[in-house]
């Protein structure tokens, strides 16, 4: 009925002499096909003096087909009449994405709907166009939480207004800017930005159980290092780490792995630790570990490159199980190597990174060398505190695998057992010497009875004492509360049910450091606590890296623990306000206060 209508008119005015006004088919002429990386190109030809309506625009792929739109590149447009429009033919890029069940080849119905009008005062009715295509999936990446933003002019697919969306791409997470520096930068300012990273990560907690194990190697080597070597012997540490985080940091972009969990296992946390015991008994003197002198002269001929192989081998496997948590830049580099596949500046990226966080680790292991006593009594003490402070590290290790009341015990015992060591209760003792080992011994007896008592905390381990002070009972402050999930479906099932609320979801695992400085610090302030009241909490426990835990870390794009997402009232991935790593109390509450 309207084609009749709007046929009539355009005959009325012509028989009454008016311009001619362009049948539709004349106006619009509408084309859309595939391309080889299954991308739909649309376009709509317009003839002169006609214009399109931006918001009358619509580029849909019908449902059913387990194909959806990910993202639509749009021209410019222009305001015209107070609305906005298209003046110039409009040419469109749609970017395809596939759920993870889609068959190889799927057929999918495309749709373009439009609607413009002439200069000379006729408006069109709607128009829409339906083309057929087979869509080869396997060039299709899997679809994301994250709603469907359609870039240039926006626009959402779900409903929400262009003006929310314009907002959300006003800003991007620090992982996103990170990876689009990689993709914009300079390659000289990019290696020196992760070069500063490195610097920086060096002074989080992940790194430093790697200052007593490269002390540690350097001291072991004995009697009569030098300066010049305790450098070079640090340096192979530092490089050997650096490959080797480098290797796994491009595999796990490449193949969107898991960067930590996949050498967290409990058999290889025991051996590793197991290991640093056997460190540490032989600085007690017990043996002396080093390669057979057969085999370090058929190597060489120079005895002491022994040496260089075992740091090296050290180096290696401290990056791999004892190395830095997953932080923003480690994590953007990832994301730009899944992004774009190119290892090289990723992986060179990673390389400068490591050799930052190395560049600390290198004055340790000179100054290990360099203010190294001579032998005697001193050595033997020297060389007692690195053995102890390597059985630190191995029960840091057992963290990850063992209950914290059996590490709390450690912690206690061996604590306890070096302050007497050192001299607590001798009255020979040099002053400074005994002082150090009360304050240790009355700290690690705090924390024997702290264990024995039921406290987890290293930091207040008598805290289970407060209950009453001078009759008054201490108000102890409401823990969070929040539901743990292992699985895609176990997580659907939630976001289903708190629909219509703010949610975050917190990736963790009982091995991640960092996620533990999160709960015990950030999300132990008070004022934290208050305003995450207002969110529903979820934690994605990704500790067994079972095939389940990895799929739900692959659907939201996280190489490792700890990463916070939050959702909008939709169930939809708020993705520019991802935070990647630990962050302080009052940082979290602002970005909290902003969403």
């Amino acid at each position: 009925m309207k084609k009749l209508l709007i046929l009539l008119l355009t005959l009325s005015i012509s028989l009454f002499g008016a311009s001619k006004f362009l049948m539709p088919d004349e106006a619009f002429k509408a084309k859309a096909t595939i391309n080889a990386s299954m991308q739909i190109e649309a376009s709509v030809e317009i003839a002169k003096d006609i214009y399109l309506y931006v918001d009358q625009l619509k580029l849909e792929v019908k449902e059913g087909s387990g194909i959806s739109i990910a993202e639509i590149k749009k021209p410019e447009s222009v305001e015209h009449h107070e609305e906005m429009v298209y003046l110039e033919s409009p040419i469109f890029l749609i970017t395809l994405q596939k759920d993870s069940d889609a068959s190889e080849m799927q057929k999918i119905e495309f749709v373009l709907s439009y609607q413009g009008c002439s200069e000379q005062g006729l408006c069109y009715e709607p128009l829409s166009e339906t083309y057929n295509f087979t869509v080869d999936t396997s060039k299709l990446e899997v679809a994301s939480e994250v709603a469907s933003i359609i870039k240039g002019d926006v626009e959402i697919r779900d409903g929400q207004k262009s003006s929310e969306v314009a907002s959300a791409q006003e800003s991007v997470s620090e992982t996103d800017a990170i990876a689009n520096t990689i993709k914009s930068g300079n390659i000289t300012l990019v290696l020196l930005t992760f070069l500063g990273f490195g610097l920086l990560l060096a002074l989080t907690p992940c790194v430093f159980p790697m200052i007593p194990i490269i002390s540690g190697v350097i001291i072991s080597q004995g009697e009569g290092i030098t300066t010049k070597k305790a450098f070079g012997l640090s340096v192979v540490y530092v490089l050997a780490m650096a490959v080797a985080y480098t290797i796994a940091g491009v595999l796990a972009g490449l193949f969107g792995a898991n960067l930590q969990a996949a050498l967290q296992t409990p058999w290889v946390i025991y051996s590793f630790a197991g290991v640093f015991v056997a460190l540490a008994f032989s600085m007690f003197g017990f043996y002396e570990l080093k390669l057979p002198d057969s085999l370090v002269t058929k190597v060489s001929k120079n005895s002491n490159r022994g040496g260089y192989i075992g740091v090296a081998i050290m180096g290696f496997l401290s990056a791999l199980i004892v190395g830095p948590c997953v932080a923003a830049p480690l994590a953007g580099a990832l994301v730009y190597i899944g992004q774009t596949g190119d290892a090289v500046l990723g992986g060179m990226a990673l390389f400068f990174m490591s050799i930052g966080m190395g560049i600390p680790l290198i004055a340790v292991g000179v100054s290990a060398g360099r203010f190294m006593p001579k032998p005697g009594a001193w050595m033997t003490m020297v060389s007692a505190i690195f053995g102890v402070m390597m059985l630190f590290v191995a029960v840091w290790m057992l963290e990850r695998v063992v209950d914290e009341y059996i590490t709390m015990l450690l912690y206690a015992s061996l604590g306890i057992g070096f302050a007497i060591y050192l001299g607590a209760f001798e009255r020979e003792s040099h002053i400074f010497k005994r002082s150090v080992a009360l304050i240790s011994f009355i700290y690690f007896a705090a924390l024997l009875i702290g264990a024995l008592g039921g406290s987890t905390s290293m930091t207040k381990p008598l805290s289970f004492l407060q209950g009453s002070t001078n009759g008054k009972v201490e108000v102890q402050t409401k823990e969070l509360d929040y539901t743990i999930v292992k699985s895609i479906s176990e997580l659907d099932e939630l976001l289903a049910k708190h629909e219509g609320k703010k949610i975050m979801l917190d990736f963790y695992a009982s091995w991640c450091v960092s996620c533990k400085e999160l709960e015990n610090v950030t999300f132990a302030d008070a004022r934290v606590k208050s305003k995450l009241s207002e969110f529903v909490f979820i934690k994605a426990d990704v500790t067994e890296n079972s095939q389940e835990q990895k799929a739900l870390s692959k659907k939201y794009g996280v190489f490792g623990p700890p990463a916070l997402i939050f959702f909008d009232a939709s169930s939809n991935v708020i993705s520019s306000k991802t935070i990647i790593g630990f962050v302080g109390p009052d940082e979290f509450l602002a970005h909290l206060n902003q969403l």
